[in-house]
């Protein structure tokens, strides 16, 4: 099993979602040094995190962020991460001045159509032979 370290911040996503999986697949592209670790919200793992920090194991809309033993979601969480992004990316960490409930709300919005807008796939994504070291997974 890939174990997360206290120096990898860990992001769960829903593993059907393509859009979420377009997202990780992004962040891998623009995360150069590899810092970040994933994890399905539907994984053995995922659901372990969820509960650890008592957030319903049946949701599985939102972004989450484990960096540093705290939680951060949905815009929260998907700012934090823009802000460790190679290029451009970090200057949309400005949108953190909007208060997190405007935010969130768009947030919302787009995770109720994301199946709708983007298509779900029947099981989740599985990376490259390259990629799959940055996944937590279970043996």
């Amino acid at each position: 099993m890939n174990q997360p370290t206290p120096n990898n911040p860990i992001i769960l996503f829903d593993g059907v979602c393509n859009l979420c999986n377009s997202s990780v697949q992004f962040i891998i592209r623009n995360d150069p040094k590899h810092h970040f670790r994933f994890a399905s919200l539907q994984s053995n793992l995922g659901q372990s995190i969820l509960k650890q920090f008592n957030l319903p194991t049946n949701e599985l809309s939102s972004f989450i962020l484990l960096d540093k033993g705290k939680i951060s979601v949905k815009s929260t969480g998907a700012l934090k991460v823009v802000k460790q992004l190679s290029g451009a990316w970090p200057l949309l960490y400005i949108l953190i001045i909007v208060p997190s409930f405007i935010r969130d709300a768009v947030y919302e919005f787009v995770g109720r159509n994301r199946y709708k807008w983007f298509g779900k796939k029947e099981i989740c994504w599985l990376p490259s032979p390259e990629i799959r070291a940055l996944f937590l997974t279970e043996n």
